[in-house]
């Protein structure tokens, strides 16, 4: 059986429409999927890490808010995704069997377990806290048996998000290099570089979010980490392009020089990764006390590259 997110596209003629005058598959529902999975894949991995190291009250916001956020946000990534179906009623058909040579197939059966693991903690989290509606959903029937469960086996779904996590975050990378036809997408890096980028948007979100000045600060520190570490990626990623075949090289001029260019060197290259390094290492100095920019920048930069990879991708073809 042939897949379609292993080969190249097929069509019919160049009357269809998106097709003329360049291929276009997929619109902004994707890459607001894209980030918001990666988003929450940052948010769970972070989440396991501070509960399975047994410091929940020194991490409050990795603890507290990471897993009430998780499910709502990755709903709303499946609410993009559901939007760019062509044909909507048919969504149940992703659980009518499971293709084991297909990432779609994987990548539904993955988000659907990590929505059931992250909402459930989510839920034993939001019932304990002090968020607004909390005590009312509290008493809904099933809710106290939930978090029961939830408590009970607290280190076992940790872990359970944390390879969850990791799976998600770098299955949204290998959605795009699985289609072999496209070859600013066809590398085997895009899954590491949106894991690395998922997680430094986690951590730029916790950032924002914390109250605790030393859980902000170690945040601060661990996302200057994973920012070096994507932009070594990236490169790494730019350069097997250039010294790729001719349509590899065709493609990644579009996002060097070509129609993508300013886009990708201004809002991924400089504002989401050279601008808050810079800030970050003035910061550790002592030198700069706006940590709230910084990360910031790194979100938008996540949702750029995610931006700049998908429309750029549809480009060119073998």
């Amino acid at each position: 059986m042939m897949h379609i997110d292993q080969y190249a596209e097929i069509t019919s003629t160049r009357a269809n429409p998106h097709i003329d005058p360049t291929l276009h598959i997929w619109g902004w529902e994707v890459p607001i999927y894209l980030f918001l999975g990666g988003l929450v894949a940052g948010l769970l991995i972070l989440n396991a890490f501070a509960v399975l190291s047994r410091r929940e009250k020194e991490l409050p916001a990795m603890s507290g808010i990471f897993p009430i956020l998780s499910a709502p946000l990755l709903a709303l990534g499946l609410g993009a995704l559901f939007l760019d179906l062509e044909h909507k009623l048919h969504v149940f058909r992703f659980y009518t069997t499971f293709q084991v040579t297909s990432p779609m197939s994987w990548g539904s059966w993955i988000l659907l377990v990590v929505f059931a693991t992250a909402g459930l903690v989510g839920l034993s989290t939001y019932v304990k806290s002090s968020w607004p509606m909390a005590i009312y959903v509290k008493r809904l029937p099933l809710v106290d048996k939930l978090e029961a469960f939830a408590d009970r086996h607290a280190r076992g779904l940790a872990i359970a998000n944390a390879v969850l996590g990791v799976s998600l975050g770098i299955y949204t990378g290998i959605l795009l290099s699985n289609f072999a036809a496209r070859p600013l997408w066809n590398s085997g890096l895009l899954g590491p570089l949106f894991l690395i980028s998922g997680l430094s948007t986690g951590a730029a979100m916790g950032a924002l979010l914390s109250r605790d000045r030393d859980e902000r600060e170690g945040l601060l520190r661990l996302d200057l980490v994973l920012m070096v570490t994507e932009g070594l990626i990236l490169g790494l990623w730019i350069i097997s392009l250039i010294s790729g075949g001719e349509a590899a090289r065709a493609s990644v001029e579009l996002i060097l020089g070509g129609p993508f260019g300013a886009v990708f060197w201004t809002l991924v290259v400089v504002i989401g990764l050279g601008l808050p390094i810079l800030l970050e290492v003035m910061a550790m100095k002592g030198r700069w006390r706006g940590t709230l920019v910084a990360p910031a920048l790194v979100l938008v930069g996540g949702l750029s590259l995610r931006f700049v990879l998908v429309y750029a991708g549809q480009y060119i073809g073998y």
